[in-house]
């Protein structure tokens, strides 16, 4: 049926947004910067937790930049240039996210996706995430171009709709936890 087609797609996208955010992350974290994984993370909570909520990198940004100064000690200037770029541009969570939307709906609508595919979409979504606007639900229109780009029709789209409001509150908190980590791996090599 296409609700437990929608709960395995769901449950594919949080596994891999939570994989991003308490591993990949972390062990970045871990390999390349001076900050305690545990602190990090327990730091990080807050901003997680407003960017759910609002949905919004944009609307997070001034609660990152004071935690990364004050928790994180990561130098003003740092902070100051790498989290508001990280705000436009570094939109993990939403590629990761695009790329599984891209083939769920292919499969759905029975279309058969080859290698080539498969590595467009992986392109397509990593680039066109940087271009993403950092509010909610501003992947749709980068979404549909995906989907035309590799021949699935964007009415695709109308199949996850209804389900992608807490998936977006997901990649929120993904996609802050992915510039505060970029700003602490900057921080330790301009130490």
């Amino acid at each position: 049926s296409i609700f437990g087609a929608l709960a395995v797609y769901a449950l594919t996208v949080v596994t891999g947004l939570l994989l991003l955010m308490f591993a990949f992350y972390p062990t970045l974290v871990h390999l390349f910067s001076r900050i305690k994984v545990r602190h990090f993370i327990k730091s990080m909570y807050p901003v997680q937790l407003l960017a759910f909520s609002t949905s919004s990198s944009a609307a997070t940004l001034p609660v990152t930049l004071e935690t990364a100064e004050r928790d994180l000690k990561i130098s003003n200037e740092v902070s100051s240039f790498v989290l508001p770029v990280g705000t436009t541009i570094n939109m993990d969570g939403t590629s990761c996210y695009q790329a599984i939307a891209v083939v769920f709906i292919a499969q759905v609508m029975g279309i058969e996706l080859g290698l080539t595919e498969i590595l467009s979409i992986v392109f397509l979504t990593t680039i066109s995430s940087i271009g993403t606007p950092a509010i909610p639900g501003g992947s749709y229109v980068i979404l549909t171009m995906v989907l035309s780009s590799v021949g699935i029709p964007a009415e695709g789209l109308a199949l996850i709709l209804g389900i992608d409001r807490p998936l977006d509150m997901i990649r929120t908190s993904v996609n802050v936890t992915g510039d505060a980590t970029v700003a602490a791996i900057i921080d330790k090599t301009n130490n």
